[in-house]
């Protein structure tokens, strides 16, 4: 049986409502109305199986060291200062409508903060898209502060955390959803890590995927 993500499943029922609703009226109107309610019917029928494609959530063997938070392609990979991380290396992953969208826990760890950030929403891959509405968090774990931000794209208008502050989460575990696509950055301490595992373009899932190799 497909497991939906914790806020998708209104978007799925909603859609095979309105399928069934259509599919029913054809039936009671005289064509041509019947035979054009009956189509439109079928397409929200498609639209309902691509919503459980979109919002499916599969259980994921976990990786080793750290593991991706998304599932996805890797744009960028970035030595910068960060305010919140100091000395850091940032993985941007980039997702599509194709991608699983329940994001996961890279390390295991205490939520220090969750912050809400509104603004807009261009295409994900742009520079602009630095402004658009995003979900930071701030993790306290065992080498040092990791910081997640979930941004939101053009079709991905809606950030949906799973978890709070001052919670304990452990490596892997589901901490949030992005609907339909978008891109997360994961900012990592620069020196804990040993070995990166991953490169730019390379495909990911979230949980699973080794992103690094931590220093002893």
């Amino acid at each position: 049986m497909i497991r939906i993500a914790n806020g998708g499943m209104p978007w799925v029922l909603a859609s095979f409502a309105l399928t069934f609703l259509l599919l029913g009226a054809s039936f009671l109107m005289d064509y041509p109305l019947s035979m054009f309610l009956f189509v439109v019917a079928g397409f929200f029928l498609v639209i309902s199986c691509l919503l459980i494609v979109f919002f499916r959530d599969p259980e994921r063997p976990i990786g080793g060291g750290i593991v991706a938070v998304a599932d996805g392609k890797i744009r960028e990979i970035i030595p910068l200062q960060d305010a919140d991380v100091g000395e850091c290396l940032r993985v941007s992953t980039f997702m599509n409508i194709q991608n699983v969208h329940v994001n996961r826990m890279p390390l295991t760890g205490n939520i220090m903060k969750l912050a809400h950030h509104p603004g807009g929403h261009v295409p994900a891959f742009q520079k602009e898209s630095d402004a658009n509405e995003r979900v930071t968090l701030l993790i306290k774990t065992d080498i040092g502060v990791v910081k997640i931000v979930q941004i939101a794209g053009t079709v991905a208008r809606r950030i949906v955390p799973y978890v709070h502050e001052g919670t304990m989460v452990k490596k892997g575990e589901r901490i949030g959803l992005i609907r339909l696509g978008s891109r997360v950055d994961l900012y990592l301490p620069a020196n804990k890590i040993k070995t990166l595992m991953i490169q730019i373009h390379e495909r990911i899932k979230a949980g699973e995927t080794t992103i690094a190799e931590i220093n002893d």
